[in-house]
């Protein structure tokens, strides 16, 4: 039954590829909307999980300075700012409010 279920998922994960490249390509080239919309995909996967592992605590939220550093962060990296920057700002404020 493992052997059936990895042949499985092996065929499943290479026909997914395939189908992306044939289906998906072909609409990119076509679409330069849809490349600009798939071009932003990881960084709002990356954001995702940046936010989760910051307000989550286990089954619930925790609203604390960590949050306001990812909301400073974010609105650098909104504006543009230089990567040194947005982290050391990021840090600040985070550490500023961790003190009250």
């Amino acid at each position: 039954m493992t052997v059936l279920a990895i042949v499985a998922l092996t065929v499943g994960v290479w026909g997914q590829r395939l189908v992306g490249g044939f289906v998906v390509g072909s609409l990119l080239e076509r679409q330069p909307t849809f490349t600009r919309a798939a071009n932003l995909i990881p960084a709002a996967v990356v954001m995702a999980v940046v936010v989760q592992l910051t307000v989550a605590n286990g089954r619930s939220l925790e609203l604390d300075p960590r949050l306001a550093g990812v909301v400073v962060a974010g609105v650098l990296v909104w504006k543009r700012a230089p990567f040194l920057i947005v982290v050391l700002s990021a840090a600040a404020v985070t550490a500023f409010l961790r003190q009250f």
